[in-house]
């Protein structure tokens, strides 16, 4: 698992870098880290299920297998076959949902795509939550990272995504996720930070009544 827990030095740097960032842009710049964005239940319990389904395909492939001591004279006992695909059915579910408890085993059995769609439906949720429409000019971006997944979202305000392309995220994207994947999560989020500057900076200038209306500081959930 990537370490989750920022150390002191990193959350000044991330901090500093959105203050940075922010001197030349009215664009507001936010920082969000979650150790993952889902318990992916669900993904637990469709595995555990599947392999309910397979114990029921084994013993219409090969009726009997779950009684291998049957005699091959004796009438066939359908309550007796019944009994035991019900007993592989519960342990084959049984072992599979312990197995998928371990977290680091149940991500890696998640399809990449539903580890995306996850990060980014929570990604928009805390963008609402702490950062649509939280400035006069309409101009905050939510920078989130789900450490677990491995996945960055950039989350933009009205302002900023009518006029920037979601494709000039792609270098602070990559910065963030190859650090991440290194094990620098802290450097990665003060890369993409600057990344997203610059973009803002581009569109954004910064103007001299404009205020400091989010904060700098690095949400950690």
């Amino acid at each position: 698992m990537t370490r989750l827990v920022l150390t002191a030095p990193e959350r000044e740097a991330i901090a500093a870098a959105v203050t940075a960032a922010e001197a030349t842009t009215d664009g507001e710049i936010v920082t969000v880290v979650a150790e993952r964005s889902d318990a992916y239940h669900d993904v637990a319990l469709h595995y555990a299920v599947l392999a309910v389904l397979a114990m029921t395909a084994l013993a219409a492939i090969w009726p009997g297998i779950f009684t291998p001591f049957d005699r091959g004279w004796e009438e066939a006992d359908l309550a007796r076959d019944l009994l035991a695909l019900l007993i592989a059915q519960t342990l084959a579910f049984l072992i599979v949902r312990v197995a998928l408890a371990y977290m680091p085993l149940r991500l890696a059995l998640t399809p990449r795509g539903t580890k995306a769609r996850r990060v980014r439906r929570r990604a928009v949720q805390y963008f609402r939550i702490g950062t649509e429409s939280r400035t006069a000019g309409q101009e905050g971006v939510l920078l989130f990272l789900s450490a677990d997944e491995h996945i960055a979202e950039i989350v933009t305000d009205a302002a900023v995504h009518r006029v920037i392309a979601p494709e000039r995220w792609g270098d602070a994207m990559a910065a963030l996720v190859d650090a991440v994947r290194d094990g620098r999560p802290g450097d990665g989020m003060v890369a993409a930070v600057t990344a997203i500057g610059a973009v803002l900076r581009d569109h954004f200038p910064k103007t001299a009544d404009n205020p400091n209306e989010l904060p700098d500081r690095v949400i950690e959930l």
